[in-house]
């Protein structure tokens, strides 16, 4: 099925460049086309993960995707239509609002590197459940360790993902303890970039899979942390 990607990384090219409603009405059905060879390499790659992550069994790739059409009311960005395409994979699909897995297909840039890539983590957590999150790295220091430590996970997803890092430690804790950099953070979460040659190999949902498999450890102890009374 993945002979459609050449396809679908023209049409998401074009509408950079025709980013307008009137342009998407007029090439819909190629669109529409497009997405369906893509819910059907999803639906693979669910089928999966199920293997090693009961919870996901029965969930499609229709429940984890998301739409394209952007919500533009708190962005400066105006334009109507997201230029790639993403999926939100959880036991609660694409609504989940704790730890989980994300992919993003498209040809655009991404905090100034190729935007494509596999993530897993915490993205922008509500206030309290950062608190959370650091107490409970702080509390499991070792444990966390060697989660992030673990050689797959250095290899493949070797930094933080964060959309923005405080200054200096927060309230609570001493400027200078032991884990300030990690208590810095204000997200969780691994990225790894992918380009098109990616997912321009058949196989790509098993391999997107196998590497989400290496994250699977810090989700576990991000929604346990979250989830912990």
């Amino acid at each position: 099925m993945s002979n459609y990607i050449p396809a679908l990384y023209d049409f998401l090219t074009r509408l950079q460049h025709n980013n307008d409603r009137e342009w998407f009405r007029a090439n819909k059905a190629e669109y529409e086309a497009l997405r369906e060879q893509w819910l059907i390499d999803m639906d693979r790659l669910i089928a999966d993960m199920g293997q090693w992550w009961p919870e996901l069994r029965g969930l499609t790739g229709k429940q984890c995707a998301y739409r394209i059409y952007r919500d533009t009311r708190f962005s400066p960005d105006k334009s109507p239509l997201k230029d790639y395409f993403s999926a939100g994979i959880s036991p609660a699909g694409r609504k989940a609002h704790g730890a989980g897995m994300y992919l993003q297909m498209g040809p655009g840039r991404f905090n100034g590197e190729v935007e494509s890539g596999l993530y897993g983590g915490v993205w922008c957590p509500e206030a309290p459940v950062l608190k959370k999150l650091r107490k409970a790295i702080v509390d499991n220091i070792e444990e966390f360790e060697e989660i992030i430590h673990e050689p797959r996970m250095e290899q493949y997803f070797p930094g933080w993902l964060a959309s923005s890092a405080l200054k200096t430690v927060p309230k609570g804790y001493d400027r200078n303890h032991p884990q300030a950099a990690l208590l810095r953070l204000r997200d969780y979460g691994k990225f790894m970039p992918t380009p098109i040659d990616f997912y321009l190999d058949p196989s790509w949902p098993e391999r997107t899979s196998e590497l989400f498999s290496y994250l699977k450890p810090l989700i576990d102890f991000l929604a346990y942390s979250i989830n912990e009374e």
